[in-house]
């Protein structure tokens, strides 16, 4: 049923009046420099932060065996975060309405050269409609209107009527071993809603995401004579040509793909990171590349990752070095599968409309070529995954901002939406 004009008016209005402390609480998320492994400052934070509006608390630590047991289980490798999960817990006097799970991460990615920024990168500046900083869009600015919409609800005398999850993750840039943790653990509701930074659309379809390094060793010899060796680098650029084949080879099988098939590029090869040699005049004896590639909905991680080893085996016995020496590849974080959401659910109606109330337009879908958590709600817990957040700009590089103003828009959405999917309550101070 939907929600009556006036509850949702009052509702925005709600939103409205704590968004002073919303943005401010975002900045503080932001001023954690919650890079892989630095994350356990800031969910202790969340923690403290939840607990005070009294939700029943639990941390959640990886359980390394159960997620190297699990089809998308992420590989643990070092520098594998070791920083808890953290879900604060609400529960209805009366269960009348439909759990939800309102899930965000924590985790960073790295700035990079810090004099390219305008400002610090974990200093949350603020001009005009934009928050700068490393995180401010991907996705602190989604991790607190987590905790606002349920505020805006709780300070018009309301709460939900109907079991709520609030996870805050870590991993989710690097394995998604966090978000499936919660799985393993148990925990499950009738919808999910992750306000990742989408420009205010629905993600209709998500890429699977592989991780993968390869090594290359050479001779090394004086660079005098150069010829008697074999460069590693070199060597790792022919390998990186062999990869660009096949990641064309997968774009050209994005016919009838009804999500894919309209985009140019669909599958992306990164080669994000490279290292080797040990001296300048040595010819250098070893070279590693960190990778990642999309794979399309519905193809098996374990398939791509073979496919993966073959083109660059096939490749090596065609090299005149290689074929002696073949290349080593191993995968060391990402080893997940996409995932496609279906039309017409009730929780997907329901956010359109909410949309439809706190924008004026019409929800729209797209295809994003890259990991996002609802993959685990998606594919394992087969509920309703919505993935839905702000307007942002620059995410993963220099100067990444979100909009204010959007960021408004969404948490009056979000807000909505959890009335009208959970039903509402007096609130109950806990």
């Amino acid at each position: 049923m939907a929600l009556d004009p006036a509850l949702a008016n009052r509702i925005a209005a709600s939103v409205e009046e704590g968004f002073a402390d919303q943005v401010a609480h975002t900045q503080a998320l932001v001023r954690f420099g919650s890079v892989r492994g630095a994350e356990h400052a800031i969910q202790d934070y969340v923690f403290r932060c939840l607990r005070e509006r009294g939700y029943a608390m639990e941390r959640i630590h990886m359980d390394h065996a159960a997620l190297a047991a699990h089809p998308g289980g992420g590989r643990i490798a070092p520098g594998h975060s070791e920083a808890p999960i953290v879900v604060g817990i609400h529960r209805p006097r009366s269960e009348m309405g439909r759990s939800l799970i309102l899930q965000a991460h924590v985790d960073v990615v790295p700035p990079g050269p810090l004099d390219l920024w305008s400002h610090s990168p974990f200093d949350p500046v603020i001009q005009g409609d934009w928050m700068y900083g490393r995180g401010a869009a991907d996705m602190k600015a989604g991790h607190a209107a987590n905790l606002f919409a349920l505020d805006a609800l709780a300070r018009i005398g309301l709460q939900p009527a109907a079991t709520v999850l609030v996870q805050s993750v870590v991993e989710e840039e690097s394995t998604g071993n966090g978000a499936l943790m919660t799985h393993l653990h148990g925990y499950r509701a009738d919808a999910v809603l992750i306000p990742e930074p989408e420009d205010e659309k629905l993600v209709r379809a998500n890429t699977g995401v592989l991780w993968f390094t390869v090594e290359v060793r050479g001779t090394p010899v004086h660079v005098r004579e150069m010829g008697a060796g074999a460069n590693a680098i070199d060597a790792t650029y022919r390998v990186i040509a062999a990869l660009r084949r096949l990641e064309e080879a997968w774009n050209e099988r994005k016919a009838g793909r009804r999500h894919f098939e309209g985009e140019t590029h669909p599958i992306n090869l990164n080669v994000g990171r490279i290292e080797g040699g040990d001296w300048a005049s040595s010819v250098p004896a070893w070279c590693r590349i960190a990778c990642r590639i999309a794979i399309y909905p519905g193809v098996s991680a374990a398939d791509a990752a073979r496919e993966i080893e073959g083109a660059v085996s096939d490749f090596a016995r065609t090299d005149a070095f290689l074929a002696k020496t073949p290349p080593v590849i191993a995968f060391n974080g990402f080893f997940s599968e996409g995932y496609e959401l279906d039309e017409g659910s009730e929780a997907e109606r329901v956010l359109a409309a909410s949309h439809r109330a706190a924008t004026g337009t019409d929800l729209a879908s797209f295809m994003s070529p890259s990991y996002l958590d609802t993959r685990v709600h998606a594919l394992y817990d087969r509920v309703p995954a919505l993935c839905y957040g702000p307007i942002s700009e620059n995410i993963h590089g220099f100067d990444e901002r979100v909009s204010l103003s959007s960021v408004k828009r969404v948490t009056t959405a979000m807000a909505l939406f959890i009335a009208e999917w959970c039903g509402t309550e007096p609130f109950e101070e806990r």
